[in-house]
């Protein structure tokens, strides 16, 4: 393997040299291709000489002639293939260098082994500081990290200048140890006039072969697994190497691929379960790669967002063009195949294997758990696929139905059984996407909507699973019920489509800044949907409204802040009732009653900074809102348990991830909104403790500390205000004024939802 040495030391200008040589010496191969053609094969045709010698001869020569256009194909292919090196060499080297720049910028140097090292005596002043260590953590983390980036990009380097040599090795006709065994005279070698100049191409058929070894029954050893692996990764995102590995694999092989290896890794030959892993990773990869849809742009030049009638256009009229034949050959392919039967002992009920009961899956269901294994795919191909499955599900609603269970992350969840829920799930990596698959202000986006959702008749069949259960020996027929991960595919997407954020991101807070008229529909349409169900609304999509409501905060919050609203009066475009009720649902789970009501208090320490608004009706705001959900709360709980708590103590933790989903929260806002929490979550563990029965307390009593740190980080803001204003002094003033709010908000709100 490359060394980092090896990297930032090479010098890449002999390459292009030797470009330049080879394309010469095919040039030389031309000059006497053609004088040979000329003075030497002419004799044997020209006519003056005949009989069985001038037929062999011209036999002879007419081959020997070939061989100097092979050998004008061979070199002009290495001349191609070394300058296709050096571009991918200096964009990987380039890469490993800015890294060690930013390093530098981080403070750190980079030693001789690609090591980020970090001076610790910049420390050594702060050594008496109760959070030195913490510091020390701190940097020895960055230095882990930016050393592993270094050790990612240097492997990069190694995979491609792997694949460099397999490509000069396959072009020149390099024979293997065996062949050359074989053959000790070279005699049967000649030039490659089939040679290509494109290195993804020999890597192609490098990884087809490997694939074709698995689905023949072969075992591949340890050496054969590394190398598909490498062929994977440094492969997965160029679309010629994902388009020629696929076109010659076809759909259904493909499918047929996915599954030996998900039955190798998870049941045949577990122990090299990374490895294949990996590789089906980075088949799923090249999938996405391959079936990539143009980024269209309109007249102005600006992108196209997914699901507009502009963007509908401009796909309609892609798909006729030479460029989409490879996407729309596999998803009419993927139709045909998607009903099939196919083989995977790793997804069977192992009850039912022992007993010689296997059991087969479908197509779509492969394809689902393929590309869960993957990233980047248009946004385009996973709507596609994803109608094609519900068109199949429409005429046979038990279609997927299997044995067995199909969740967990030490079960059988990797596997999607339900192959809708699970393109879903892809789907909700790009929320633009979601946000356009799911737009109720679309016929084709409200029809998938209320389908998914289980609004009016019609309505989407989640009972895909459990057809049989087994006592003992015995084989029980059972009604069709749901699995414990049942809608959490769709639970992404609904928050990435109402939000704009990825749900699975672990980038930290990003930059959303507001939300899009597509945002907002999905959203709205959730609220009418979900909320119109009541008690019967999914308990896995609580989770996902505590999000989506907290993201759009600037309309709940008004709602639950506004002091003596009338029920029938819409606030903002919502219904009062409605965000009510979607509030009370959600608070029926404890985590997701905890991620809302954190939320909330992000957006309560921001309504206080906000200069639009009197002082005093921030702080009544915040205490209005605190009522508000408490009496959802109480609402949500009086009907499962006689003490209105959850049925195990108070676990949640404040966690900041929600900050993902909330526009425009600045850093002053977030800090004061996390001693809020902090103070909530002392508030809910004395509720647990305790046991009190909310309908004999009024808000403040439950809510104290929350209610009294919200008062302290209202008067950091509004101190020189509150001076000037008697009723809001610090010492009490202030806190019996969020107290009256509270209970105000508490009893206000049995308008909404009952009188507590």
């Amino acid at each position: 393997m490359l060394s980092y040495q090896d990297v930032v030391t090479i010098r890449l200008g002999f390459l292009t040299t030797a470009a330049t040589e080879w394309d010469n010496m095919a040039g030389g191969f031309e000059d006497l291709e053609a004088l040979y053609k000329g003075k030497v094969e002419s004799v044997a045709n020209d006519g003056t000489w005949v009989g069985v010698s001038a037929g062999a001869a011209s036999s002879r020569f007419s081959d020997t002639r070939k061989q100097f256009a092979d050998a004008q194909t061979e070199a002009r292919a290495i001349a191609s293939l070394l300058r296709d090196a050096y571009q991918q060499f200096s964009e990987l080297i380039g890469h490993v260098k800015e890294l060690v720049e930013q390093v530098r910028g981080d403070e750190m140097s980079v030693n001789s082994q690609g090591e980020a090292v970090y001076d610790f005596g910049k420390l050594t002043p702060m050594r008496h500081d109760e959070d030195y260590p913490k510091y020390v953590s701190q940097a020895k983390d960055a230095e882990a990290a930016w050393t592993k980036k270094i050790k990612d990009a240097v492997q990069a380097v190694d995979d491609a200048d792997q694949g460099v040599k397999l490509a000069l090795h396959e072009a020149a006709g390099v024979k293997s140890w065996f062949e050359r065994l074989r053959d000790p005279l070279g005699l049967n070698h000649g030039f490659n006039g089939s040679a290509v100049g494109d290195i993804e191409v020999y890597e192609a058929r490098e990884a087809k072969r490997y694939a074709d070894q698995l689905l023949d029954g072969e075992k591949l050893d340890g050496e054969d697994l590394k190398e598909w692996q490498r062929l994977m990764r440094d492969n997965s995102d160029d679309k010629v190497f994902g388009q020629t590995y696929l076109d010659s694999l076809g759909p259904e092989n493909t499918l047929k691929l996915a599954n030996k290896i998900d039955d190798l890794a998870y049941f045949d030959d577990t122990k090299h379960k990374n490895a294949y892993l990996q590789i089906n990773g980075g088949l799923s990869d090249s999938l996405a790669t391959a079936t990539q849809v143009p980024d269209f742009k309109g007249a102005n030049g600006k992108h196209l967002r997914f699901g507009t009638q502009a963007y509908n256009e401009a796909f309609n009229a892609w798909t006729k063009t030479d460029d989409a034949r490879f996407y729309n050959k596999w998803r009419q392919e993927l139709r045909e195949h998607g009903d099939d039967k196919y083989d995977l002992k790793a997804a069977g009920d192992k009850i039912a294997m022992a007993k010689g009961q296997d059991q087969q899956i479908r197509g779509y269901q492969s394809l689902a758990t393929l590309m869960q294994q993957g990233r980047g795919y248009s946004p385009q191909f996973v709507a596609d696929v994803t109608d094609d499955m519900i068109a199949m599900e429409k005429k046979d609603p038990d279609i997927w139905d299997l044995h067995g269970h199909f969740n967990g992350k030490d079960g059988d969840g990797w596997f999607a059984n339900d192959p809708v829920d699970g393109t879903l799930e892809v789907m909700s990596r790009n929320p633009e996407g979601a946000a356009g698959y799911l737009d109720p202000g679309t016929a084709a986006g409200k029809e998938r909507f209320d389908y998914l959702l289980g609004n009016g008749d019609g309505s989407r069949d989640w009972n895909v699973t459990n057809t049989t259960e087994w006592h003992g020996n015995v084989e029980v027929t059972t009604s069709d019920v749901e699995d414990t991960d049942s809608r959490k595919g769709l639970g992404d997407a609904l928050t990435a489509a109402a939000t704009g954020v990825d749900p699975s991101s672990q980038s930290g807070p990003q930059s959303l800044t507001s939300h899009t008229v597509a945002n907002n529909r999905v959203f709205v349409h959730a609220l009418d949907v979900l909320s119109g169900q009541g008690d019967d609304m999914p308990a896995s999509l609580r989770d996902d409204m505590a999000k989506i409501m907290t993201s759009h905060g600037d309309k709940v919050y008004p709602v639950m802040s506004t002091i003596g609203a009338n029920p029938d009066d819409a606030l903002g475009g919502l219904d009062p009732k409605q965000v009510m009720e979607i509030t009370k649902q959600v608070s029926r789970s404890e985590h997701s009653y905890g991620l809302l009501h954190e939320g909330m208090n992000y957006h309560m320490v921001n309504d206080f900074h906000n200069p639009d608004r009197a002082p005093e009706d921030t702080l009544n705001s915040a205490g209005h809102a605190v009522g508000f959900m408490e009496e959802a709360r109480y609402n949500a709980l009086k009907g499962d348990q006689h003490d209105y708590t959850w049925d195990k103590a108070w676990s949640y933790h404040a966690s900041g991830a929600l900050l993902n989903f909330i526009p425009g929260v600045g850093d002053i806002a977030q800090r004061g909104a996390d001693v809020v929490t902090t103070a909530w979550i002392m508030d809910e563990q004395q509720h647990q403790a305790d046991k009190l029965t909310s309908d004999s307390q009024q808000t403040y009593s439950t809510r104290q500390h929350q209610l009294n740190a919200l008062a302290r980080q209202w008067y950091t803001v509004n101190a020189d205000w509150a001076s000037d204003h008697p009723g809001y002094s610090y010492d009490q003033g202030i806190y019996d004024q969020i107290a009256a709010a509270a209970n105000d908000g508490n009893d206000h709100a049995d308008g909404f939802s009952g009188d507590q």
